[in-house]
Protein backbone atom coordinates (compact mmCIF):
# COMPACT_ATOMS: atom_id res chain seq x y z
CA UNK A 1 0.00 0.00 0.00
CA UNK A 2 0.94 3.65 -0.75
CA UNK A 3 2.53 5.09 2.30
CA UNK A 4 0.14 8.28 3.53
CA UNK A 5 2.20 11.08 5.45
CA UNK A 6 0.89 14.26 7.15
CA UNK A 7 2.10 17.22 8.61
CA UNK A 8 2.04 17.28 12.64
CA UNK A 9 4.71 18.94 15.33
CA UNK A 10 7.35 18.05 16.48
CA UNK A 11 7.15 16.62 20.00
CA UNK A 12 9.90 15.21 22.98
CA UNK A 13 10.34 11.43 23.10
CA UNK A 14 13.24 11.93 25.54
CA UNK A 15 15.53 14.80 27.48
CA UNK A 16 18.64 13.32 28.73
CA UNK A 17 20.59 15.99 30.89
CA UNK A 18 24.32 16.21 31.15
CA UNK A 19 25.82 14.08 33.74
CA UNK A 20 28.84 16.52 35.67
CA UNK A 21 30.10 13.05 37.26
CA UNK A 22 31.59 12.40 33.84
CA UNK A 23 33.46 15.67 32.72
CA UNK A 24 36.24 14.07 34.82
CA UNK A 25 36.93 11.51 31.76
CA UNK A 26 36.23 13.29 28.84
CA UNK A 27 39.93 13.36 27.36
CA UNK A 28 40.88 16.19 24.92
CA UNK A 29 42.57 14.25 21.94
CA UNK A 30 44.88 16.43 20.18
CA UNK A 31 45.77 16.05 16.92
CA UNK A 32 42.81 14.95 15.48
CA UNK A 33 42.68 12.55 12.34
CA UNK A 34 39.49 12.06 10.29
CA UNK A 35 39.34 10.72 6.73
CA UNK A 36 36.70 12.19 4.37
CA UNK A 37 35.99 11.42 1.12
CA UNK A 38 35.65 14.19 -1.38
CA UNK A 39 32.56 12.62 -3.56
CA UNK A 40 29.19 12.28 -1.91
CA UNK A 41 27.95 8.95 -1.59
CA UNK A 42 24.84 8.08 -4.06
CA UNK A 43 23.47 4.95 -5.29
CA UNK A 44 22.45 4.34 -8.55
CA UNK A 45 19.67 2.57 -9.86
CA UNK A 46 17.69 2.27 -13.40
CA UNK A 47 14.41 0.94 -14.53
CA UNK A 48 14.32 0.03 -18.29
CA UNK A 49 10.89 -1.20 -19.34
CA UNK A 50 10.15 -3.26 -22.50
CA UNK A 51 8.66 -1.36 -25.28
CA UNK A 52 5.10 -1.84 -26.32
CA UNK A 53 5.34 -2.59 -30.14
CA UNK A 54 1.82 -1.49 -31.74
CA UNK A 55 0.46 -3.43 -34.76
CA UNK A 56 -2.69 -2.90 -36.93
CA UNK A 57 -4.82 -5.79 -37.17
CA UNK A 58 -8.04 -6.64 -39.56
CA UNK A 59 -9.89 -8.95 -39.49
CA UNK A 60 -11.58 -10.48 -42.58
CA UNK A 61 -14.96 -9.68 -43.34
CA UNK A 62 -16.94 -11.42 -46.43
CA UNK A 63 -20.64 -10.29 -46.67
CA UNK A 64 -23.78 -13.39 -46.95
CA UNK A 65 -26.27 -14.55 -45.63
CA UNK A 66 -28.78 -13.36 -48.08
CA UNK A 67 -32.19 -14.85 -48.81
CA UNK A 68 -32.19 -18.11 -51.54
CA UNK A 69 -34.58 -16.07 -54.11
CA UNK A 70 -31.56 -13.23 -53.70
CA UNK A 71 -28.38 -13.35 -56.27
CA UNK A 72 -25.81 -11.38 -54.35
CA UNK A 73 -24.30 -10.67 -57.49
CA UNK A 74 -27.39 -8.56 -58.72
CA UNK A 75 -26.41 -5.17 -57.48
CA UNK A 76 -30.53 -3.99 -57.96
CA UNK A 77 -31.39 -7.09 -55.88
CA UNK A 78 -29.69 -6.69 -53.09
CA UNK A 79 -29.98 -2.45 -53.25
CA UNK A 80 -33.58 -3.50 -53.26
CA UNK A 81 -33.43 -5.65 -50.17
CA UNK A 82 -31.32 -3.81 -48.57
CA UNK A 83 -33.94 -1.01 -48.52
CA UNK A 84 -36.29 -2.71 -47.94
CA UNK A 85 -34.71 -4.17 -44.66
CA UNK A 86 -33.17 -0.64 -43.19
CA UNK A 87 -36.57 0.71 -43.46
CA UNK A 88 -37.72 -2.00 -40.58
CA UNK A 89 -37.98 -1.14 -37.18
CA UNK A 90 -36.14 -4.07 -35.72
CA UNK A 91 -33.44 -3.36 -37.90
CA UNK A 92 -32.46 -0.46 -36.00
CA UNK A 93 -32.77 -1.91 -32.77
CA UNK A 94 -31.03 -5.07 -34.16
CA UNK A 95 -27.78 -3.18 -35.05
CA UNK A 96 -27.48 -0.95 -32.31
CA UNK A 97 -27.85 -3.82 -29.89
CA UNK A 98 -25.55 -5.61 -31.90
CA UNK A 99 -23.14 -2.86 -32.23
CA UNK A 100 -22.20 -2.57 -28.82
CA UNK A 101 -21.16 -6.05 -28.60
CA UNK A 102 -18.92 -6.45 -31.77
CA UNK A 103 -17.32 -3.02 -30.48
CA UNK A 104 -16.39 -4.67 -27.50
CA UNK A 105 -15.12 -7.71 -29.42
CA UNK A 106 -12.94 -5.20 -31.73
CA UNK A 107 -11.54 -4.07 -28.96
CA UNK A 108 -10.79 -6.89 -26.72
CA UNK A 109 -9.10 -7.92 -30.38
CA UNK A 110 -7.05 -4.97 -30.60
CA UNK A 111 -5.75 -5.49 -26.73
CA UNK A 112 -4.55 -8.72 -26.95
CA UNK A 113 -2.95 -11.36 -29.53
CA UNK A 114 -4.72 -13.92 -29.59
CA UNK A 115 -2.00 -16.20 -31.73
CA UNK A 116 0.56 -15.47 -29.14
CA UNK A 117 2.44 -18.37 -28.45
CA UNK A 118 2.98 -18.13 -24.77
CA UNK A 119 5.24 -20.93 -23.95
CA UNK A 120 7.00 -21.65 -27.46
CA UNK A 121 10.92 -22.39 -25.98
CA UNK A 122 9.76 -24.51 -23.60
CA UNK A 123 7.75 -27.39 -25.75
CA UNK A 124 10.67 -27.86 -28.02
CA UNK A 125 13.27 -28.56 -25.06
CA UNK A 126 10.42 -31.07 -23.34
CA UNK A 127 10.67 -33.34 -26.36
CA UNK A 128 14.53 -33.96 -27.05
CA UNK A 129 14.81 -34.98 -23.78
CA UNK A 130 12.29 -37.37 -23.15
CA UNK A 131 13.23 -40.76 -23.14
CA UNK A 132 11.56 -43.25 -25.71
CA UNK A 133 8.39 -44.95 -24.28
CA UNK A 134 5.26 -46.09 -25.14
CA UNK A 135 1.80 -46.59 -23.79
CA UNK A 136 -0.64 -49.37 -23.90
CA UNK A 137 -4.29 -47.57 -24.71
CA UNK A 138 -6.14 -50.40 -26.09
CA UNK A 139 -6.43 -54.24 -25.41
CA UNK A 140 -8.69 -56.24 -27.59
CA UNK A 141 -9.33 -59.58 -27.18
CA UNK A 142 -10.50 -62.61 -29.20
CA UNK A 143 -13.97 -63.05 -27.93
CA UNK A 144 -14.25 -66.86 -28.36
CA UNK A 145 -13.54 -69.87 -25.86
CA UNK A 146 -10.61 -71.48 -27.68
CA UNK A 147 -8.65 -68.71 -28.48
CA UNK A 148 -6.72 -68.47 -32.04
CA UNK A 149 -4.19 -66.32 -32.83
CA UNK A 150 -4.31 -63.20 -34.39
CA UNK A 151 -2.41 -63.57 -37.55
CA UNK A 152 -2.84 -60.29 -39.36
CA UNK A 153 -3.81 -56.45 -38.70
CA UNK A 154 -4.87 -54.37 -41.25
CA UNK A 155 -6.16 -50.25 -40.01
CA UNK A 156 -9.02 -48.74 -41.61
CA UNK A 157 -7.35 -46.27 -44.66
CA UNK A 158 -9.24 -43.43 -43.23
CA UNK A 159 -10.23 -42.70 -39.95
CA UNK A 160 -7.55 -45.05 -38.22
CA UNK A 161 -9.95 -45.99 -35.62
CA UNK A 162 -11.24 -49.63 -36.73
CA UNK A 163 -8.55 -51.80 -36.72
CA UNK A 164 -9.48 -55.21 -39.29
CA UNK A 165 -8.20 -58.54 -37.35
CA UNK A 166 -7.58 -62.18 -38.98
CA UNK A 167 -7.55 -64.82 -36.49
CA UNK A 168 -6.72 -68.36 -37.30
CA UNK A 169 -4.54 -71.26 -35.98
CA UNK A 170 -1.66 -71.65 -37.80
CA UNK A 171 -0.24 -74.97 -36.21
CA UNK A 172 -1.07 -77.80 -38.37
CA UNK A 173 -3.67 -79.73 -37.61
CA UNK A 174 -4.71 -78.04 -34.27
CA UNK A 175 -8.43 -77.01 -35.24
CA UNK A 176 -10.40 -78.21 -32.36
CA UNK A 177 -13.88 -79.00 -33.73
CA UNK A 178 -15.47 -76.35 -31.68
CA UNK A 179 -13.08 -73.34 -32.77
CA UNK A 180 -14.37 -70.62 -34.53
CA UNK A 181 -13.47 -69.04 -37.87
CA UNK A 182 -14.68 -65.85 -37.40
CA UNK A 183 -12.80 -62.83 -37.94
CA UNK A 184 -13.51 -59.29 -36.74
CA UNK A 185 -13.95 -55.44 -37.41
CA UNK A 186 -13.11 -53.70 -34.06
CA UNK A 187 -14.37 -49.99 -33.48
CA UNK A 188 -11.92 -49.05 -31.42
CA UNK A 189 -14.14 -46.43 -29.58
CA UNK A 190 -16.06 -49.42 -28.09
CA UNK A 191 -13.27 -52.60 -27.87
CA UNK A 192 -15.89 -55.03 -25.82
CA UNK A 193 -17.39 -56.15 -28.82
CA UNK A 194 -16.82 -56.40 -32.65
CA UNK A 195 -18.27 -54.28 -34.60
CA UNK A 196 -18.54 -56.35 -37.59
CA UNK A 197 -18.12 -60.28 -37.79
CA UNK A 198 -16.51 -61.89 -40.70
CA UNK A 199 -17.85 -65.33 -41.46
CA UNK A 200 -15.52 -66.70 -43.76
CA UNK A 201 -15.59 -70.59 -44.92
CA UNK A 202 -11.86 -71.15 -43.38
CA UNK A 203 -10.30 -68.75 -40.90
CA UNK A 204 -8.71 -65.74 -42.36
CA UNK A 205 -4.75 -65.98 -42.34
CA UNK A 206 -4.47 -62.38 -44.04
CA UNK A 207 -6.90 -59.25 -44.15
CA UNK A 208 -6.68 -56.40 -45.92
CA UNK A 209 -8.47 -53.33 -45.96
CA UNK A 210 -8.74 -51.41 -49.68
CA UNK A 211 -7.13 -48.17 -49.54
CA UNK A 212 -9.77 -46.71 -52.36
CA UNK A 213 -12.53 -47.98 -50.68
CA UNK A 214 -12.70 -48.38 -47.00
CA UNK A 215 -16.00 -50.65 -47.15
CA UNK A 216 -14.23 -53.43 -48.50
CA UNK A 217 -11.94 -55.91 -47.80
CA UNK A 218 -10.04 -58.71 -49.13
CA UNK A 219 -9.11 -61.79 -47.32
CA UNK A 220 -6.89 -64.90 -47.52
CA UNK A 221 -8.28 -68.34 -45.70
CA UNK A 222 -6.54 -70.51 -44.33
CA UNK A 223 -7.95 -73.21 -46.88
CA UNK A 224 -6.21 -71.15 -50.07
CA UNK A 225 -9.60 -69.58 -51.19
CA UNK A 226 -9.65 -65.97 -51.33
CA UNK A 227 -12.57 -63.70 -50.63
CA UNK A 228 -14.07 -60.12 -50.37
CA UNK A 229 -16.29 -58.50 -47.89
CA UNK A 230 -18.14 -55.55 -48.14
CA UNK A 231 -19.21 -54.00 -44.68
CA UNK A 232 -22.17 -52.74 -46.03
CA UNK A 233 -23.79 -55.54 -46.98
CA UNK A 234 -22.86 -57.75 -43.95
CA UNK A 235 -20.64 -60.33 -42.58
CA UNK A 236 -20.67 -62.87 -45.19
CA UNK A 237 -17.96 -63.01 -47.86
CA UNK A 238 -19.58 -61.06 -51.21
CA UNK A 239 -17.46 -63.67 -53.36
CA UNK A 240 -14.95 -66.35 -52.48
CA UNK A 241 -13.11 -67.64 -55.27
CA UNK A 242 -13.53 -71.58 -56.21
CA UNK A 243 -11.65 -74.17 -54.49
CA UNK A 244 -9.72 -75.10 -57.73
CA UNK A 245 -8.17 -72.45 -58.84
CA UNK A 246 -7.12 -71.16 -55.49
CA UNK A 247 -4.26 -72.09 -53.32
CA UNK A 248 -3.34 -75.16 -52.56
CA UNK A 249 -2.00 -73.73 -48.79
CA UNK A 250 -2.73 -71.25 -46.55
CA UNK A 251 -2.76 -67.98 -48.05
CA UNK A 252 0.25 -65.66 -46.02
CA UNK A 253 -0.09 -62.24 -47.93
CA UNK A 254 -2.80 -60.64 -49.78
CA UNK A 255 -2.31 -56.99 -50.70
CA UNK A 256 -4.05 -54.59 -52.99
CA UNK A 257 -2.89 -53.06 -56.14
CA UNK A 258 -2.55 -49.79 -57.31
CA UNK A 259 -5.29 -49.77 -59.98
CA UNK A 260 -7.93 -47.75 -61.90
CA UNK A 261 -11.07 -49.66 -61.00
CA UNK A 262 -9.36 -50.31 -57.09
CA UNK A 263 -10.88 -54.24 -57.18
CA UNK A 264 -7.21 -55.59 -58.02
CA UNK A 265 -5.52 -57.86 -55.53
CA UNK A 266 -2.60 -60.26 -55.43
CA UNK A 267 -2.08 -63.26 -53.07
CA UNK A 268 1.09 -65.68 -52.02
CA UNK A 269 1.12 -68.69 -50.51
CA UNK A 270 3.10 -71.17 -49.20
CA UNK A 271 2.13 -73.37 -51.74
CA UNK A 272 4.80 -71.42 -53.91
CA UNK A 273 2.75 -69.84 -55.53
CA UNK A 274 1.43 -65.56 -56.55
CA UNK A 275 -2.26 -65.09 -57.74
CA UNK A 276 -3.21 -61.98 -59.09
CA UNK A 277 -7.11 -61.23 -58.88
CA UNK A 278 -10.15 -58.74 -59.61
CA UNK A 279 -12.60 -59.22 -56.70
CA UNK A 280 -15.56 -58.17 -59.83
CA UNK A 281 -14.91 -62.01 -60.88
CA UNK A 282 -13.42 -64.65 -58.74
CA UNK A 283 -14.02 -67.29 -60.63
CA UNK A 284 -10.06 -67.60 -61.90
CA UNK A 285 -6.87 -65.40 -60.90
CA UNK A 286 -6.32 -63.44 -63.92
CA UNK A 287 -2.24 -63.90 -63.66
CA UNK A 288 0.31 -67.01 -61.97
CA UNK A 289 3.72 -66.66 -60.84
CA UNK A 290 5.33 -70.13 -59.47
CA UNK A 291 7.95 -68.79 -57.73
CA UNK A 292 10.99 -71.50 -58.45
CA UNK A 293 14.10 -69.68 -58.43
CA UNK A 294 15.64 -72.02 -60.85
CA UNK A 295 13.26 -70.00 -63.38
CA UNK A 296 11.53 -73.60 -65.27
CA UNK A 297 8.21 -73.09 -63.70
CA UNK A 298 7.74 -75.73 -61.88
CA UNK A 299 5.44 -75.83 -58.73
CA UNK A 300 7.53 -78.88 -57.37
CA UNK A 301 10.65 -77.18 -57.46
CA UNK A 302 8.53 -73.70 -55.91
CA UNK A 303 9.20 -71.81 -52.61
CA UNK A 304 6.73 -71.57 -50.42
CA UNK A 305 5.65 -67.87 -49.48
CA UNK A 306 4.82 -66.70 -46.43
CA UNK A 307 5.08 -62.97 -46.51
CA UNK A 308 4.50 -60.61 -49.72
CA UNK A 309 5.72 -56.60 -50.12
CA UNK A 310 3.53 -54.53 -52.58
CA UNK A 311 5.29 -50.28 -52.72
CA UNK A 312 2.70 -48.62 -54.53
CA UNK A 313 5.08 -46.16 -55.61
CA UNK A 314 6.74 -49.25 -58.08
CA UNK A 315 3.60 -50.44 -59.34
CA UNK A 316 5.30 -53.04 -61.36
CA UNK A 317 8.24 -54.59 -58.60
CA UNK A 318 7.09 -56.44 -55.89
CA UNK A 319 8.76 -58.94 -53.48
CA UNK A 320 7.97 -62.03 -51.66
CA UNK A 321 9.56 -63.43 -48.62
CA UNK A 322 9.67 -67.26 -48.39
CA UNK A 323 9.65 -70.21 -45.89
CA UNK A 324 13.45 -71.19 -46.96
CA UNK A 325 14.48 -68.15 -45.85
CA UNK A 326 14.70 -66.34 -49.33
CA UNK A 327 13.58 -63.36 -50.42
CA UNK A 328 12.58 -62.95 -54.25
CA UNK A 329 12.42 -59.97 -55.86
CA UNK A 330 10.20 -60.10 -59.18
CA UNK A 331 9.00 -57.64 -61.96
CA UNK A 332 5.01 -58.12 -62.61
CA UNK A 333 5.48 -56.79 -66.64
CA UNK A 334 8.63 -58.96 -67.54
CA UNK A 335 7.81 -60.76 -70.86
CA UNK A 336 8.05 -64.15 -70.11
CA UNK A 337 7.02 -66.53 -66.56
CA UNK A 338 10.99 -66.99 -66.23
CA UNK A 339 12.18 -63.63 -66.66
CA UNK A 340 9.48 -62.32 -63.56
CA UNK A 341 11.94 -63.12 -60.90
CA UNK A 342 14.41 -60.48 -61.62
CA UNK A 343 16.64 -61.03 -58.43
CA UNK A 344 17.00 -63.45 -54.94
CA UNK A 345 18.62 -62.53 -51.53
CA UNK A 346 19.86 -65.08 -48.73
CA UNK A 347 20.37 -64.55 -45.68
CA UNK A 348 17.66 -65.94 -43.00
CA UNK A 349 18.04 -69.71 -41.42
CA UNK A 350 14.06 -69.70 -41.48
CA UNK A 351 11.23 -68.53 -42.96
CA UNK A 352 11.13 -64.11 -43.58
CA UNK A 353 7.72 -63.33 -41.61
CA UNK A 354 8.21 -60.01 -42.54
CA UNK A 355 9.26 -58.12 -44.99
CA UNK A 356 8.96 -54.30 -46.12
CA UNK A 357 10.50 -50.99 -48.31
CA UNK A 358 11.89 -48.38 -46.34
CA UNK A 359 9.05 -45.76 -47.15
CA UNK A 360 11.86 -42.94 -47.80
CA UNK A 361 14.38 -44.72 -49.61
CA UNK A 362 12.12 -47.55 -51.14
CA UNK A 363 15.33 -49.19 -52.53
CA UNK A 364 16.44 -50.13 -48.96
CA UNK A 365 13.72 -53.04 -47.41
CA UNK A 366 13.83 -54.64 -44.04
CA UNK A 367 13.68 -58.30 -43.59
CA UNK A 368 12.82 -60.58 -39.96
CA UNK A 369 12.97 -63.98 -39.82
CA UNK A 370 15.02 -66.63 -37.12
CA UNK A 371 16.72 -64.77 -34.73
CA UNK A 372 17.23 -61.18 -36.56
CA UNK A 373 16.06 -58.17 -38.22
CA UNK A 374 18.53 -57.24 -41.68
CA UNK A 375 18.41 -54.53 -43.83
CA UNK A 376 19.24 -54.59 -47.14
CA UNK A 377 20.10 -52.54 -50.34
CA UNK A 378 18.57 -53.76 -53.90
CA UNK A 379 22.13 -52.99 -55.23
CA UNK A 380 23.90 -55.68 -53.03
CA UNK A 381 23.28 -59.10 -52.56
CA UNK A 382 24.16 -59.50 -48.90
CA UNK A 383 22.50 -57.47 -46.24
CA UNK A 384 23.82 -54.41 -45.00
CA UNK A 385 22.61 -53.92 -41.48
CA UNK A 386 21.40 -56.27 -38.76
CA UNK A 387 20.28 -56.41 -35.43
CA UNK A 388 22.20 -58.81 -32.87
CA UNK A 389 20.69 -62.32 -32.71
CA UNK A 390 18.26 -62.28 -30.33
CA UNK A 391 17.22 -65.28 -27.50
CA UNK A 392 13.88 -65.65 -28.99
CA UNK A 393 12.63 -65.84 -32.52
CA UNK A 394 11.28 -62.70 -34.13
CA UNK A 395 7.98 -62.75 -35.68
CA UNK A 396 7.36 -59.40 -37.28
CA UNK A 397 8.50 -56.21 -38.41
CA UNK A 398 8.02 -53.16 -40.06
CA UNK A 399 9.51 -49.61 -40.60
CA UNK A 400 8.08 -46.68 -39.24
CA UNK A 401 5.72 -44.52 -41.32
CA UNK A 402 7.39 -40.84 -40.41
CA UNK A 403 11.12 -41.72 -39.81
CA UNK A 404 13.47 -43.28 -41.95
CA UNK A 405 15.67 -44.56 -39.12
CA UNK A 406 13.24 -46.43 -37.12
CA UNK A 407 11.75 -49.44 -37.04
CA UNK A 408 9.80 -52.09 -35.03
CA UNK A 409 9.75 -55.96 -34.46
CA UNK A 410 8.48 -58.28 -32.12
CA UNK A 411 9.80 -61.28 -30.80
CA UNK A 412 8.09 -64.80 -29.64
CA UNK A 413 8.92 -64.19 -25.65
CA UNK A 414 5.92 -61.36 -26.08
CA UNK A 415 8.53 -58.18 -26.09
CA UNK A 416 7.91 -54.99 -29.01
CA UNK A 417 11.82 -53.52 -29.89
CA UNK A 418 11.62 -50.21 -31.47
CA UNK A 419 15.04 -49.74 -33.21
CA UNK A 420 16.58 -46.07 -34.17
CA UNK A 421 19.59 -46.86 -35.72
CA UNK A 422 20.78 -43.27 -35.57
CA UNK A 423 20.49 -43.54 -32.12
CA UNK A 424 22.24 -46.77 -31.34
CA UNK A 425 22.68 -49.70 -33.51
CA UNK A 426 23.51 -52.73 -31.03
CA UNK A 427 20.40 -52.54 -29.22
CA UNK A 428 16.66 -51.56 -29.66
CA UNK A 429 15.73 -48.21 -28.37
CA UNK A 430 12.76 -49.25 -25.91
CA UNK A 431 11.72 -52.78 -25.45
CA UNK A 432 8.77 -53.38 -24.14
CA UNK A 433 7.22 -56.15 -22.62
CA UNK A 434 3.65 -56.47 -24.49
CA UNK A 435 2.52 -60.02 -23.02
CA UNK A 436 3.42 -63.18 -21.50
CA UNK A 437 2.48 -65.35 -25.06
CA UNK A 438 4.96 -65.07 -28.54
CA UNK A 439 3.68 -62.10 -30.37
CA UNK A 440 2.43 -62.92 -33.94
CA UNK A 441 1.95 -59.85 -35.95
CA UNK A 442 2.42 -55.78 -35.49
CA UNK A 443 0.75 -52.99 -37.56
CA UNK A 444 1.92 -49.29 -37.60
CA UNK A 445 -1.06 -46.22 -37.93
CA UNK A 446 -0.20 -44.50 -40.88
CA UNK A 447 0.54 -41.44 -38.47
CA UNK A 448 3.04 -43.76 -36.89
CA UNK A 449 2.20 -42.42 -33.58
CA UNK A 450 0.15 -46.08 -32.62
CA UNK A 451 0.76 -49.57 -33.20
CA UNK A 452 -1.20 -52.60 -33.16
CA UNK A 453 0.47 -55.79 -31.49
CA UNK A 454 -1.63 -59.62 -32.11
CA UNK A 455 -0.49 -62.05 -30.09
CA UNK A 456 -1.10 -65.66 -30.43
CA UNK A 457 -3.79 -66.14 -27.93
CA UNK A 458 -5.46 -63.27 -30.21
CA UNK A 459 -5.17 -60.25 -28.10
CA UNK A 460 -4.59 -57.55 -30.00
CA UNK A 461 -2.76 -54.53 -27.77
CA UNK A 462 -2.48 -50.84 -29.40
CA UNK A 463 0.27 -48.85 -28.22
CA UNK A 464 0.78 -44.93 -28.44
CA UNK A 465 4.53 -44.44 -29.11
CA UNK A 466 6.18 -41.37 -27.47
CA UNK A 467 6.55 -38.54 -29.74
CA UNK A 468 10.52 -39.00 -29.86
CA UNK A 469 10.31 -41.85 -31.88
CA UNK A 470 7.21 -40.44 -34.50
CA UNK A 471 8.40 -37.05 -35.48
CA UNK A 472 10.88 -36.22 -37.75
CA UNK A 473 14.36 -35.25 -36.79
CA UNK A 474 15.84 -32.30 -38.44
CA UNK A 475 18.02 -33.50 -41.15
CA UNK A 476 17.23 -37.38 -40.37
CA UNK A 477 16.27 -38.00 -43.67
CA UNK A 478 20.20 -36.87 -45.25
CA UNK A 479 21.31 -38.92 -42.32
CA UNK A 480 19.81 -42.41 -43.06
CA UNK A 481 20.19 -41.73 -46.84
CA UNK A 482 23.84 -41.43 -46.08
CA UNK A 483 24.34 -45.00 -43.65
CA UNK A 484 22.11 -46.38 -45.85
CA UNK A 485 24.63 -44.87 -49.02
CA UNK A 486 27.60 -45.84 -47.00
CA UNK A 487 27.03 -49.68 -46.09
CA UNK A 488 25.96 -50.04 -49.34
CA UNK A 489 29.10 -49.32 -50.78
CA UNK A 490 30.61 -50.97 -48.08
CA UNK A 491 29.26 -54.37 -48.83
CA UNK A 492 29.84 -53.50 -52.60
CA UNK A 493 33.28 -53.26 -51.76
CA UNK A 494 33.32 -56.47 -50.09
CA UNK A 495 31.89 -58.35 -52.60
CA UNK A 496 34.36 -57.45 -54.97
CA UNK A 497 37.01 -58.77 -52.79
CA UNK A 498 35.23 -61.85 -52.55
CA UNK A 499 34.85 -62.33 -56.22
CA UNK A 500 38.90 -61.24 -56.09
CA UNK A 501 39.44 -63.43 -53.94
CA UNK A 502 37.11 -66.79 -55.60
CA UNK A 503 39.19 -65.98 -58.91
CA UNK A 504 42.29 -66.38 -57.37
CA UNK A 505 41.50 -69.67 -55.03
CA UNK A 506 40.10 -70.94 -58.93
CA UNK A 507 42.81 -69.94 -60.90
CA UNK A 508 44.89 -71.40 -57.87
Amino acid sequence: RPCSFSDCPAKVNVDIPPDPSMASSFILRNPVDSYVQHTSDMSEHEVNTERVEVESRGVNHTEGGWPKDINPQEVEQTIRFRKKVEKDENYINTITHLSTLMEHCVKQNNAINIYEEYFGEEELAEVEDEPPSAKTINVIRDPNVTKRTATHLSWHPDTCNKLAVAYSSLEFQQNMKDMSFDSYIWDLENPNKPELVLKPSSPLVSLEYNPKDSHVLVGGCYNGQMAYWDTRKGGLPVEVSTVEVSHRDPVYGAIWLQSKTGTECFSASTDGQVLWWDIRKLTEPTETLVLDITRQGLLENALGAITLEFEPTMPTKFMVGTEQGIIIACNRKAKTPPEKITSTYSGHHGPVYALGRNPFYPKVFLTVGDWTARIWSEETKESIMWTKYHLSYLTDGCWSTVRPAVFFTTRSDGTLDVWDFLFKQNDPSLSLKVCDEPLSSLRLQDNGCVIGCGSKLGTVTLLEISSGLCTLQKNEKTLATAMFERETKREKILEARHRELRLKERAR
